[in-house]
């Protein structure tokens, strides 16, 4: 049969039948889902129409996440999906789409955190950077920098809250088919708040 993207096949708005006057055509051909699963990166070049080359990646686990209410993205690596609101199954099978939830490492954005704040999110490494800050020597230019970024520092608790645990939720802004990339975004505000709702529902 082939998959294609015409519309012939379709009824009318009255729910009429069309009459099909032409075959299917190049130009309307589709291709199988990526179905891109978590693991081990693994991208696909596929020839397009026109010579271009979309990249299909088959397993993929880092992306550039940013985080926007600090302006800053970091290249995360991806630990787990765990809620698609299109179907749970893509959650079981760990599928990668665009607009999955997904959790990603902390650790990038909590040193960038450290180094930019001097404020330490993750509570059980605490001990950890107050060793390194007692080694390393500042000047008192850098002290009062800090002291001055810390005056105007705002972050979303729930966010705050999920450093402890050193994993973020995220969304996925890009198509990992398409362009072989997962790349997102950090979920903050009422948009996180929309998610852990859903989590806990489903889990309760």
């Amino acid at each position: 049969m082939g998959i294609n993207r015409d519309s012939r096949h379709k009824r009318r708005a009255t729910s009429g039948r069309m009459p099909i006057h032409q075959k299917k055509r190049k130009f309307e051909m589709g291709r199988q889902p990526s179905m891109t699963k978590l693991g081990q990166a693994r991208v696909r070049p596929v020839r397009c129409r026109g010579g271009n080359y979309k990249y299909r990646a088959l397993r993929v686990d880092t992306g550039n996440f940013s985080w926007g209410s600090e302006t800053i993205a970091k290249k995360c690596k991806i630990l787990d999906v765990v809620y698609n609101a299109t179907n749970n199954e893509l959650v079981r099978t760990k599928t990668i789409v665009k607009n999955a939830i997904v959790q990603v490492d902390a650790n990038p954005f909590r040193l960038y955190y450290l180094g930019k704040y001097d404020v330490e999110l993750n509570p059980k490494k605490k001990e950890e950077s107050d060793k390194e800050r007692a080694a390393k020597k500042t000047s008192g230019h850098v002290k009062a920098k800090l002291k001055a970024a810390q005056k105007n520092r705002v972050i979303d608790p729930r966010v705050a809250d999920q450093f402890k645990g050193g994993r973020v939720l995220a969304s996925i802004s890009s198509r990992p088919g398409q362009c072989g990339r997962a790349d997102g975004y950090i979920l903050e505000g009422k948009e996180l708040e929309f998610y852990q709702r859903k989590m806990d529902k489903k889990r309760g």
